[in-house]
């Protein structure tokens, strides 16, 4: 009876060890604290909307804050591998953590779903580690093309920029002076701040100084309106652009009048209610935020969190093939997800369709993003 006993309390034991090994487990690093807070609160929010289960596999979730911070986003994302034995990684929020996760992806032959925006996070797709590379916002050319095109049909012909002094910055510096060369537009002046800089008055004097038609700030999430409320101070009478970066509640609570009559790209969830009946992402855009109210309240959605929203919808499609091929928990299984990410197709989430292939790791087209303007405290959509 003894024997019986204890071979009961193994079997038992042995099962509950295959049930856990069963668990497919998501690894998530977000900025929910830090100057990207505005950005990666809606996405740590939106991960408790993501499916518990997939088919039959029971799905945990891990989340971790990297306070903004670099250093933080890499030592979680290794936590998350070596300690947790995550499946997938999704993070970061912003461009540089993004960067600095990947190298630990591809070492460890784990996906990655990254929720910021530069195309620098998964190109070149040739790279072998961005093979495990994968991200949900729009590629900041996307974006620069809607922004100069929007300029020339306008009347700007001359154009200041002033972004972040890092990744984020840079790429959109890149990537705007492609397409400000395609429409004929003069950048006259470009200047650089640091995410957490309190003062902008010098670089805002040199940019006031050269006349411009338009200046673009390529910043993101609250300290992105230090410059625009600098231009205003400053008497500054021409337009102004962001970038899709800014497309959160945050940024009007913060900027307040200053930030009135702004042009920006952002993804169509932003005023899905606006969207016409015909568009492509009016219905999974406002499944998103139908979703994010009920939970968290009326207005609280914000376009950050529709890139976790998407990331969720990839890592759900993707799975449910890999699970037909591997265990989770296995390196069979993480690269089965790799390959299903490549193949997901005609995918609706909250900010376009997706696309995947060998070649593109974002997956989005032109359905992937609106122009708006910021009219009375609030987002308009603007018809093209």
């Amino acid at each position: 009876m003894k024997y019986f006993k204890h071979t009961l309390v193994a079997s038992a034991l042995a099962l509950a060890g295959l049930a856990a090994q069963a668990d497919m487990t998501v690894g998530v690093t977000v900025s929910a604290t830090g100057p990207a807070a505005s950005l990666g609160i809606p996405e740590k929010n939106t991960i408790e909307l993501m499916p518990k289960q997939i088919g039959n596999q029971k799905v945990n979730y891990i989340v971790l804050d990297d306070a903004s911070d670099t250093t933080t986003a890499v030592t979680n994302a290794r936590k998350l591998i070596t300690e947790h034995k995550v499946d997938v990684l999704i993070g970061s929020t912003v461009t540089p953590n993004s960067l600095a996760m990947i190298d630990v992806a591809a070492e460890s032959s784990t996906p990655m779903i990254s929720m910021a925006a530069s195309a620098r996070i998964v190109e070149p797709v040739t790279d072998p580690k961005r093979k495990w590379v994968f991200k949900t916002p729009q590629n900041d050319i996307m974006m620069a093309v809607a922004i100069a095109q929007h300029m020339a049909a306008n009347g700007v012909k001359s154009v200041g920029f002033i972004g972040f002094a890092d990744a984020y910055g840079e790429g959109w510096l890149q990537e705007f002076q492609k397409a400000a060369g395609i429409k004929q537009l003069n950048i006259v002046a470009t200047e650089r701040y640091n995410r957490s800089d309190t003062s902008v008055t010098g670089q805002v004097l040199k940019l006031v100084s050269a006349r411009p038609d338009a200046i673009l700030i390529a910043g993101s999430g609250t300290p992105a309106a230090l410059p625009q409320k600098a231009l205003k101070e400053r008497g500054f009478a021409g337009k102004i652009y962001q970038t899709h970066g800014v497309a959160n509640n945050d940024f009007l609570r913060v900027g307040g009048k200053d930030v009135e009559g702004t042009l920006l790209p952002a993804g169509p969830m932003l005023v899905a209610a606006q969207l016409p009946a015909g568009h492509p992402v009016k219905k999974s855009a406002t499944d998103y935020v139908t979703a994010y109210e009920v939970k968290f309240g009326k207005g609280s959605v914000s376009t950050f969190g529709g890139h976790a929203w998407d990331a969720g919808l990839l890592m759900q499609a993707a799975a449910t093939e890999a699970l037909k091929k591997a265990q989770p928990g296995t390196p069979a299984f993480r690269a089965a997800l790799r390959d299903a990410l490549e193949q997901v197709k005609d995918l609706p989430g909250a900010h376009g369709v997706f696309n995947m292939s060998p070649t593109d790791h974002a997956g989005l087209d032109q359905r992937g993003r609106v122009m708006v303007t910021i009219s009375n405290g609030t987002w308009k959509y603007l018809s093209e």
